[in-house]
């Protein structure tokens, strides 16, 4: 504690105009934990349309006419969106007020979340999505801001826990609600499934938050240059991971160009705030240990949770054959283990080192993946129950005392900062892991298909009599032709070898998220346990 004080009294002559505006002291209970359950269950519902959308991203592309390859924007557009506006929130706040800043927000959250259900082609989806995801994107570090400023330092593990179901539980459970309503009332009900706890966040926020004048002369006094070079830079890096693997990477001038521009734009963004007086952002918070430690945690958390949410419902649809609803069925048991195991992780920061119990989150993340690196073509939904299970109670563990250890300490002008600095890093964790994913994948399986290949020589006696075993199996199932038969013969060899392949590039898939973790487990052993954590861990 006594560095994490030094460090503040070090950087007091910074005072980013992103603080979060604090609720009066005087606030009752009741209202205050309306509050903190109301924005909760907001960002909950924002992560959630990330994975909900992609369950049934194929049934919304033949909807509205869309390419394979275009009908990504739909899910790209949402989250360029919401990663730029996360890091404008605690300044925005400032501005407009908390209340009518989150209140808007929410509204037009739920507003958009309808017209998607009514576009008619992808432009107009794009454009709907790309709303959504900014005004959806404020909910997520508006709920983390009014825990950490809002609850006391004894009730903050409760709050986080309740933001832990929208980090992880969120993300977990999105394919299983996606895949049912898609396949059982139509891809239109991802978008209406907002409709009813989104009245109920609104009128909680409403009832709770305390009406404040806005402060629009902060305008003008913004950090113009942070905030530009900011949303360029965060946008086009987010187009170059989203877009990368598909357009070849380097080897596309558009992509390319995305990322000289993202590069040059972040870079000027990381001067311009280490320089100004008045940043949108105290990157300096970063020199803490905690913080810093904890934020790099977070990003590959961000790579491991995001990253095995994409990667297995691609096995499940490409090796088995699984349709959304089979998917989400499979995935529902990475999610409702962590709706029991969540509310009691704020008793156990209260008995146990929270640090303690980080690093056995990680680690049993960290197992789950390396459970499925020896996987077979009938490796399906009974093999998978297991590491889902291990996965969602290593998860379940990880991300509240987490956020508890990374911003204790953190002082009431810098929450905003740190919030915003906090879950930017989770999801743009996340998308660095999806596109990593996407190019390891593909690659794993050119190499391993040429390994397998290789191997297969129709000068060996046991290829030889594959094949002539397969031709005679298709020709008494109604194939006369033998040239034709030998022909389907060597296909479905070919076939073969190449599912193989994939089995083989997924199972290092689930290694590599495997490795992230652990080093993930490593940062977290450099953690410090801060003088305001108590009891054993709790504030």
């Amino acid at each position: 504690m006594a560095t994490l004080q030094i460090a503040a009294n070090s950087n007091s002559a910074v005072r980013p105009a992103i603080a979060a505006p604090a609720q009066p002291a005087a606030i009752s209970p009741l209202r205050m934990w309306m509050a903190v359950v109301g924005s909760t269950l907001g960002a909950f519902m924002a992560v959630l349309n990330i994975q909900i959308v992609n369950a049934s991203l194929a049934d919304i592309q033949g909807a509205i006419g869309a390419g394979t390859d275009d009908g990504g924007w739909i899910s790209t557009s949402y989250l360029i969106a919401e990663i730029v506006v996360i890091p404008l929130s605690g300044w925005l706040t400032r501005v407009f007020s908390l209340r009518n800043y989150l209140l808007v927000n929410a509204i037009l959250f739920l507003i958009f979340s309808v017209a998607c259900a009514f576009a008619a082609n992808l432009q107009q989806m794009i454009i709907l999505r790309a709303i959504q995801g900014f005004s959806g994107g404020v909910l997520i570090p508006m709920a983390f801001t009014i825990i950490i400023t809002l609850l006391p330092k004894a009730k903050q593990p409760i709050g986080l826990a309740l933001f832990a179901l929208s980090a992880t539980f969120a993300p977990a459970i999105g394919p299983t609600i996606g895949g049912y309503l898609t396949e059982n009332w139509g891809w239109e009900y991802i978008f209406y499934v907002n409709l009813v706890p989104g009245a109920l966040m609104v009128g909680m926020l409403f009832a709770s938050l305390d009406r404040a004048p806005m402060n629009l002369k902060l305008l003008a006094k913004g950090d113009w240059p942070g905030i530009v070079t900011m949303a360029i830079g965060l946008a086009a890096l987010q187009t170059v991971l989203e877009e990368g693997n598909k357009e070849d990477w380097f080897g596309s001038d558009f992509i390319l160009r995305l990322a000289v521009v993202a590069a040059v734009s972040l870079t000027l963004f990381i001067v311009i705030e280490l320089r100004t007086a008045h940043p949108l952002l105290n990157l300096r918070l970063l020199l803490r240990r905690n913080f810093g430690f904890g934020i790099v945690a977070n990003f590959l958390l961000g790579i491991a949770l995001y990253g095995s949410v994409f990667v297995l419902p691609i096995y499940l649809t490409r090796i088995q054959g699984y349709n959304s609803e089979q998917i989400g069925m499979v995935l529902a048991w990475t999610g409702i283990p962590q709706l029991l195991l969540i509310p009691m992780v704020p008793r156990l920061m209260k008995r146990f080192d929270v640090r303690l119990l980080i690093a056995i989150g990680f680690a049993l993340f960290a197992a789950s993946n390396f459970m499925n690196v020896h996987m077979t073509g009938d490796y399906a939904s009974d093999q998978l129950f297991w590491p889902n299970i291990v996965r969602a109670v290593g998860q379940a563990l990880v991300f509240t005392p987490l956020s508890a250890i990374a911003t204790s300490g953190i002082e009431q002008e810098n929450a905003g900062s740190a919030s915003s600095l906090f879950n930017m890093m989770r999801n743009l964790g996340g998308a660095v892991g999806i596109a990593s994913l996407q190019t390891f994948l593909s690659k794993r399986e050119q190499f391993h298909s040429n390994i397998l290949t290789n191997s297969v020589s129709v000068f060996e006696e046991a290829t030889r009599d594959r094949i002539a075993r397969l031709t005679a199996y298709f020709m008494n199932h109604g194939v006369s032709d033998q040239a034709l038969a030998s022909h389907k013969a060597v296909v479905a060899i070919a076939l073969k070898i190449r599912k193989q392949a994939n089995i083989m590039a997924f199972s290092d898939t689930f290694f590599l998220l495997g490795v992230a973790l652990v080093v993930a487990l490593l940062a977290s052993l450099l953690l410090r346990k801060s003088g305001q954590l108590s009891g054993g861990g709790a504030h």
